[in-house]
């Protein structure tokens, strides 16, 4: 084998590597955020009614596989077919699927951790939003609306180019330099 061809090779997944961890620490760090604070506003609504309630642990457990599923979902890319399209279409799209996918996948986590507590499926099915079908819409249009920053973000930046939107949102070195004070 020959050591260059080696070294480019495992440049090249060192490169990938960490392209892939940078993408799950910033889905992360966003559901996180996100999750926290839905965290937090149960915990302010309980505390109104007496109840103690701080499962802070929820949302750092939850943004760890949700972003896993997040990054799966982009990598499937979901919007393609609405490649030519206005980005909004494509965004939109995009939060609706993981808002989706999102509630699923919670639905499935509680009725496995059911399980292996010996719950039947039934017992085991979580009320989201309180239960129903109106509690369910209600969690499911605070996803889709919390996903459309993120995509929106995402897509922008892609549209840019790579380091544009850094720049724009940051400056850059030469930029900040030549722009006049006030």
């Amino acid at each position: 084998m020959d050591p260059a061809a080696a070294h480019r090779r495992a440049n090249k997944a060192k490169e990938v590597i960490v392209h892939e961890a940078t993408r799950f620490l910033w889905m992360f760090l966003y559901l996180w955020a996100l999750l926290g604070l839905f965290v937090l506003n149960e915990k302010v609504t309980l505390r109104q009614h007496g109840i103690d309630f701080a499962p802070h642990g929820f949302a750092l457990i939850n943004a760890l596989i949700l972003a896993k599923v997040m990054l799966v979902a982009e990598d499937l890319n979901l919007g393609a077919r609405l490649q030519p399209r206005p980005l909004i279409y494509p965004i939109l799209t995009e939060a609706f699927i993981l808002a989706v996918l999102f509630i699923v996948f919670h639905v499935l986590e509680e009725i496995a951790v059911g399980l292996i507590a010996g719950k039947a499926i039934a017992a085991s099915v979580p009320m989201i939003g309180g239960g129903g079908f109106v509690g369910l819409a209600c969690v499911a249009l605070i996803l889709f609306i919390s996903l459309i920053p993120y995509f929106g973000f995402r897509r922008v930046s892609r549209e840019l180019g790579p380091g544009k939107m850094k720049e724009l949102l940051l400056g850059s070195p030469r930029r900040n330099a030549a722009s006049p004070t006030l």
